[in-house]
């Protein structure tokens, strides 16, 4: 499934392909997208490399790097105690359409 960014819907990304050939041409669009798959491929790598020298300096100093991850089970653990108690509170006042 493709995730649509900002709701947009099947015929305005269609209207956007449509400018983009009549813009770019139907030669150029496969540069095109093999420069942004590039592009994106740096971007991703040079974050792994950031998170990595974090994580090794992090360990360098001593510092706990499992700290977010407990921090984030007991975030998850409160949202569904959080919803569990909605549920229970408006369970009876939902409708159903």
């Amino acid at each position: 499934m493709i995730a649509l960014p900002l709701f947009i819907s099947g015929t305005e990304i269609a209207f956007i392909l449509v400018i983009v050939v009549m813009v770019f041409g139907a030669d150029k669009i496969p540069e095109i997208a093999r420069g942004l798959g590039k592009g994106m491929r740096i971007v991703k790598d040079a974050t792994n490399d950031i998170k990595s020298e974090i994580t090794k300096s992090a360990e360098k100093h001593g510092i706990d790097t499992d700290i977010p991850s407990s921090i984030t089970s007991d975030i998850k653990k409160e949202i569904t105690q959080v919803k569990k108690d909605i549920e229970d509170v408006t369970g009876p006042v939902k409708r159903k359409f």
